[in-house]
């Protein structure tokens, strides 16, 4: 069962016993609230500064990816350039164009 099925189950549980449906959604409301508080203090990001903690640490994994790309097509750029370059020396070998090198 899913916490939202069970949360769902145990407000008609109270329902029924005659809690009102108000009291619950405010009780489950400030319940969440202070979970989540809890849980952003737990991690470090209850301060003012914990926003552009995170925005910052945003950005250097973007430019981390962003870097991470960039080197991939370089290294790919390089070893398609020499496997042409290798082909073109295969090439003029093949056609005996080596021969015009010698002196």
């Amino acid at each position: 069962m899913t916490d939202v099925a069970m949360l769902a189950r145990l407000l008609c549980q109270a329902e029924e016993e005659g809690a009102a449906l108000v009291t619950l959604r405010a009780l489950i409301e400030e319940a969440s609230e202070a979970g989540a508080g809890r849980a952003l203090e737990r991690l470090g990001l209850s301060d003012l500064s914990a926003r552009n903690d995170i925005s910052a640490l945003r950005e250097l994994l973007k430019a981390w990816r962003d870097a991470k790309v960039s080197a991939r097509n370089a290294v790919l750029a390089w070893a398609m350039r020499i496997a042409l370059a290798l082909l073109v020396v295969a090439m003029a070998a093949r056609l005996g164009l080596t021969e015009l090198l010698k002196p």
